[in-house]
């Protein structure tokens, strides 16, 4: 076997993009539409498996909510979070910090607190029981106005010892973060952390947007940024976390081919940017798929694929300590 995919392999990591959501296998979706009795347009797990092919971001996230409606109870949430977990310890992810999307449940009646007790139940068991440490970053759906968002705030204000952040996901184009920018001012008074999905399908003025008017301390995707040379400076020179999602944008129709992705370009360029998997039920990869991928794509070297694993520490939001403890065994 191929040492650098051993090694990939046998690395501890930490994720920093991963919707929770969209970690929901087809056999899972089955079993809990059947479970709460929800009616979904698939009479077998493999038609669910065929539907699971995207052209872009808005074809995806069609399915992507249809997904989310079998999810009812805090057993529910509890389950799907756990055989999450689970994946994280066969990839040797040993830090996830993991996003979910209160509007999607909340909007069809499921109450806020089921949703994060459950999430934040599963994490504690994984921290006891398999080592993970873990956060959680609500995430507000920019497709929604920005009052649905402030509801939404307020609600998690109420679970401020289980959510360390906010962010921004859904369909990015003709959603600016600027239309977000009081909601999180707000949070940041509240004393939430802030990220946001920025720069995937959009331009990079709304990475620019994100870092200036939302104020966050790392952009989800950001791959459109090197299109924009003072950009790159600016998050080169002051180290702003990039979280890509190389398969992800592959699936999603941002880059053809993975080997047309600019990753390796983005390393070059000295940018702070790790691997995550994103959705990875819907994507088919999980964290190691992703690297292990994305290095024979790319022709990574031992080096750079060292360089983003260190980076998954040092863009999380542990503990400098911790951060170097782990570091240190790489």
């Amino acid at each position: 076997m191929n040492e650098i995919i051993e090694f990939i392999k046998k690395t501890p990591k930490a994720e920093l993009h991963l919707h929770i959501e969209g970690t929901l296998e087809p056999s899972f979706l089955f079993k809990l539409a059947k479970k709460n009795k929800i009616q979904i347009p698939f009479k077998s797990i493999n038609e669910i498996k065929s539907a699971y092919n995207f052209t872009n971001l808005q074809s995806f996230l069609d399915i992507y909510y249809q997904g989310a409606n079998v999810l009812i109870n805090e057993e529910d949430f509890f389950d799907l979070t756990w055989s999450y977990l689970l994946k994280c310890k066969n990839d040797n992810v040993v830090h996830t910090e993991i996003f979910f999307d209160p509007q999607t449940h909340t909007d069809r009646g499921i109450k806020f607190d089921t949703v994060v007790n459950g999430i934040h139940k599963a994490l504690s068991k994984a921290k006891k029981e398999l080592g993970i440490s873990s956060e959680i970053i609500m995430c507000f759906l920019r497709h929604l106005d920005e009052d649905a968002a402030f509801k939404t705030l307020d609600q998690g204000l109420r679970h401020k010892d289980k959510i360390i952040g906010v962010g921004l996901d859904s369909s990015e184009i003709g959603h600016p973060p600027k239309k977000f920018e009081r909601v999180f001012q707000k949070a940041i008074e509240s004393g939430f952390l802030t990220v946001a999905h920025a720069g995937e399908e959009a331009p990079s003025k709304y990475i620019w947007e994100a870092l200036n008017l939302l104020k966050v301390k790392r952009i989800d995707h950001g791959v459109q940024c090197l299109n924009d040379e003072k950009l790159v400076k600016k998050l080169s020179d002051e180290q702003i976390p990039l979280t890509v999602c190389p398969i992800s944008n592959v699936k999603l129709g941002v880059f053809k081919k993975l080997e047309e992705h600019n990753l390796k370009k983005m390393l070059s360029k000295d940018l702070m940017i790790m691997i995550n998997s994103d959705d990875p039920a819907y994507f088919g990869a999980y964290v190691n798929k992703n690297l292990i991928e994305s290095q024979i794509a790319l022709n990574l070297s031992k080096k750079e694929i060292k360089k983003l694993i260190i980076n998954s520490f040092k863009s999380s939001f542990l503990l400098e300590s911790k951060k170097k403890e782990w570091i240190r065994k790489i």
